[in-house]
């Protein structure tokens, strides 16, 4: 009698350890590159709909306090994921950050030069002796000076001020003639909404190579973690769910953040959702490679090394 009873209690055991290990779900943390928007939003899916938790996953997202802290905080192994872009990663890897690309959020660049939209600025040609606003330093006019390069100028032949994250206030106030570093899918809008439309010209379209905007980045060392798979896979369900029910997604995302429901994030979710990755997971790797050369030529980094180093696709 005692035999049965203690393998009973040991099948009860077992069977208790089973179903609490299966239903019991992997914890990650994915930061953020800034405050939640639509850019984000095929993760807020795949968090709302249950997509990462059928993958087994518990995934918190956080926004930053510091924006440039999130790779940095990966690469420390303070975080599993950090959301970052494509030509930051190269930047710092040649610094020496252990980071690799790991899936992708968003697949086209957003990043443009804007204008007003009655400006005389018809060709970048216009812009001789003009004033142009930037806010970050050491990139977007490394990106400017690319651009200007194929109608035959340089940096040097524009005026370039530096207006912080004032982009649209700027150039709506006259302080600068046009702004690089612009998303085209909210400073646009948010200039539209204001009464002061504007026109931009697509870095894509002006000398520089397409690149992912968007990226998901590990610590070099941890790209073999087996949460990684999972929570593509995850992240994949999310985007076919959010470019088959847009407007279903838009609720579940309000829902989540409601303080997002007003005209600037309804506008930045339509332009914004062609440019997801349906693929996350998937890897260009002519693309990393065209932009490390992009880079090497413009002195912003020495050597433009083997992109399995730097970014992978985690299967």
């Amino acid at each position: 009698m005692l035999r049965k009873l203690t393998f009973t209690l040991s099948l009860l055991g077992g069977l208790f350890s089973f179903v609490t290990g299966a239903t019991a779900a992997d914890k990650m943390t994915v930061l953020l590159d800034w405050f939640v928007n639509p850019d984000h939003a095929t993760l807020v899916i795949a968090k709302e709909k249950g997509f990462f938790e059928a993958q087994g996953l518990d995934v918190e997202l956080i926004a930053p306090a510091d924006p440039n802290d999130p790779p940095k905080l990966v690469a420390a192994g303070h975080a599993e994921l950090a959301v970052s872009y494509q030509p930051q990663l190269h930047l710092q890897v040649a610094e020496g950050l252990p980071l690799s690309r790991v899936g992708t959020l968003i697949a086209t660049p957003l990043n443009s030069l804007v204008v007003l939209k009655d400006s005389p600025v018809k060709s970048l040609a216009d812009l001789k002796g003009l004033k142009v606003g930037y806010s970050v330093g050491g990139f977007e006019d490394m990106i400017l000076d690319a651009m200007l390069e194929s109608h035959g100028m340089s940096v040097k032949d524009v005026e370039l001020i530096n207006v912080n994250f004032s982009l649209s206030p700027s150039l709506i106030s006259g302080q600068v003639d046009a702004v690089i570093g612009a998303f085209r899918n909210f400073e646009l809008n948010q200039m539209d909404i204001v009464g002061k439309p504007g026109r931009a010209f697509y870095v894509e379209e002006e000398g520089v190579p397409t690149y992912d905007e968007l990226i998901l980045v590990a610590n070099k060392d941890k790209t073999g973690d087996e949460k990684l798979p999972r929570f593509l896979k995850g992240l994949e369900q999310a985007t076919t769910f959010l470019i088959n029910h847009p407007d279903e997604s838009w609720q579940l995302f309000i829902k989540a953040y409601p303080d997002l429901n007003d005209e600037l994030n309804k506008r930045a979710w339509r332009d914004t959702l062609p440019r997801f990755a349906l693929r996350p997971a998937a890897l260009d790797v002519g693309r990393y490679k065209d932009f490390a050369e992009f880079l090497k030529a413009k002195d912003m980094i020495k050597e433009t090394g083997n992109v399995s180093d730097y970014a992978v696709s985690v299967k």
